[in-house]
């Protein structure tokens, strides 16, 4: 299809031949027929209203591929606030909205593209736009299965609901990996004790593994006289017939003895406690040839991370400019000169002075290089791997900036890897125009009740210095804020009953824990307790070029294919006094 189409960015709306986390995968075509269909584009498939409708795509079939997708956002404030944050790479998910489907097993066949929306995260390791997609879950109406199929990394999964967030029908619920084994033990166990004929095994065995015994009785075959006075010619053609193909009994690493041997050892399978000790016991050796290969449950194999659930707080909380370098500028009117002045007749009018205040941040480049050998790429078949890996550069990418936005990367400065604390300022130690340090007074070897009523006084004392925009979030630990929900008054019932108690208490939006935060010192050496901060007053700077961009190369001379992906930005706070840090001051 020829594509003249006014668009804003492009993508895979759907990648065909892709296995999801739900087992599902798009065969080719199966979307053959929206081809040229235009959609609209929404947020987060939010069907409740014209509002949530950010522009239109047109879709493209590419076959084998998949269905691509060209996508115009519209002038609307929401349109172009999505359209600043997939410039700014802050959002590069895609997902369709489809019904109608034929499925074959877990092959979706055909159906029908409803729209498509822009999103945070998906189900699919690895999917990124232009890269891979992926799938929520089956919906079950009249006319088929409804599904939502998303094309991003993550791994947070929407199954057994419909567009109206209600449950699917028991009859339609997706079976997960876990519920397919059981179904598999239940059915061991029912078969226990069932005793298989030779060809009944032989039937069950897969291709390669029939394969292997043909090849294992063409290598012990040798002539044996034929007993009929037929024809020189016939006994050619019947000679592999009536040959013993079990006479080579010294011969090692092949079969032994008759078929015969073979059902003995069937039949002793269980008193010898294992199919595998039988065949062994009558005499066959390699018998793990004969077995089934072990079955990977994780494919592609699954990341041990620390929760990364605070980076997209992060992430979508800081304010994105166009524009690399950033300067802040403010005026200081909390000085006397800067108050009005009462007048008595004939006296001098002297005139108000106050200062200008002014703070400029440059970019620096931060990046994230891994490589492999070509012919490992070439040899890994069971799923992307490339796209796999550079979903977990992404990932980690993300991860560095939202730390270092918040704490600082945590390296020692003369490390090379530093990231610049003067191009990427981290709140914590930010200037004390920008963030207020607040220590909570403790005395030496308080229990861990009397650090965090100290911690929560002192953050609430402190509130009337705090000039931020709007409600501010606290990023803190985990330990701390179990600690907060364990308060107790003095009859021992609990002070509050969530999460929600607890911030309404610290009079912020929302708690956010960030593991990271664990065991580090605030700008004054005490231990910190946390950040309150409205990220929006944190402001991050990107030119065009600067944004995070995706490279890779190829090294002829060793064989490898080299992958960089990379941002150069800055960061900082741009309002006064719109943060504070909260630490502990031993007494």
């Amino acid at each position: 299809m020829a594509m003249n189409f006014d668009y804003d960015f492009s993508g895979w709306a759907t990648r065909a031949n892709t296995k999801c986390y739900d087992g599902l995968t798009i065969a080719p075509n199966a979307f053959a027929g929206d081809n040229g269909k235009k959609v609209p584009v929404v947020w987060n498939h939010n069907h409740s209203g014209p509002e949530y409708v950010l522009g239109h795509a047109l879709l493209q079939n590419r076959g084998k591929d998949g269905v691509y997708a060209y996508v115009k956002l519209n002038d609307t404030k929401s349109g172009k606030t999505a359209l600043e944050a997939v410039r700014c790479g802050d959002i590069d998910a895609m997902s369709i909205f489809a019904n109608g489907l034929k499925k074959a097993g877990n092959t979706v066949m055909h159906g029908v593209i409803r729209e498509l929306s822009l999103v945070l995260t998906g189900c699919n390791p690895g999917a990124l736009i232009d890269e891979i997609v992926e799938h929520s879950a089956d919906y079950n109406e009249d006319d088929g299965y409804e599904a939502m199929i998303y094309t991003d990394s993550g791994l947070s999964l929407t199954h057994g609901l419909d567009p109206d967030d209600n449950p699917l029908d028991e009859g339609e619920k997706i079976t997960h990996s876990d519920e397919k084994e059981e179904e598999k033990m239940e059915d061991a166990t029912e078969n226990q004790g069932n005793e298989k004929t030779v060809k009944e095994v032989f039937d069950s065995m897969t291709d390669e593994q029939k394969n292997v015994v043909y090849a294992i009785i063409g290598a012990t075959q040798k002539n044996k006289g034929s007993d009929t006075d037929d024809a020189a010619e016939t006994d050619k053609e019947e000679e592999t017939v009536k040959r013993n193909v079990f006479d080579n009994d010294n011969e090692k690493g092949v079969l032994k003895h008759s078929m015969d041997e073979i059902n003995a050892a069937m039949a002793d399978g269980k008193r010898c406690g294992s199919m595998k000790d039988a065949f062994i016991a009558h005499g066959i050796e390699d018998v793990e040839w004969l077995f089934p290969e072990d079955h990977l449950l994780d494919n592609p194999p699954r990341i041990i991370d620390n929760d990364q659930s605070w980076v997209a707080k992060v992430m979508g909380g800081v304010h994105h400019i166009p524009f690399s370098r950033v300067k802040s500028m403010a005026a200081d009117l909390t000085e006397e000169d800067a108050r009005a002045k009462g007048y008595i007749k004939g006296n001098f009018k002297k005139e108000q002075v106050f200062g200008l205040l002014k703070r400029s941040t440059s970019p620096t480049t931060v990046y994230k290089k891994q490589k492999m050998d070509r012919d490992d790429i070439a040899d890994i078949t069971g799923f992307d791997v490339i796209a796999w890996l550079k979903q977990e550069m992404r990932t980690k990418l993300n991860e560095e900036l939202a730390r270092s936005y918040l704490i600082g990367d945590g390296r020692n400065a003369a490390s090379d890897d530093k990231i610049n604390e003067g191009n990427i300022r981290p709140i914590v130690s930010d200037d004390d125009f920008y963030t207020i340090k607040v220590e909570a007074q403790v005395a030496s070897g308080a229990d861990t009740e009397t650090k965090i009523k100290a911690a929560m006084n002192a953050s609430l004392k402190a509130r009337k210095d705090y000039k931020g925009s709007g409600n501010p979030t606290l990023f803190t630990t985990e330990d701390n804020l179990t600690d907060m929900l364990l308060l107790e008054d003095k009859i021992g019932h609990r002070l509050y009953k969530n999460e929600a108690e607890v911030a309404q208490a610290m009079r912020v939006k929302e708690i956010v824990t960030v593991p990271q935060m664990a065991g580090m010192k605030g700008a004054k050496g005490g231990e910190l307790f946390g950040i309150v901060v409205n990220l929006t007053d944190y402001t991050v700077g990107a030119d065009k070029g600067g944004a995070v961009n995706m490279f890779d190369d190829f090294d002829i001379d060793y064989n490898q294919q080299k992958y960089l992906i990379e941002t150069r930005c800055s960061g900082a706070l741009t309002v006064p006094f719109s943060a504070m840090a909260i630490e502990y001051k031993v007494a």
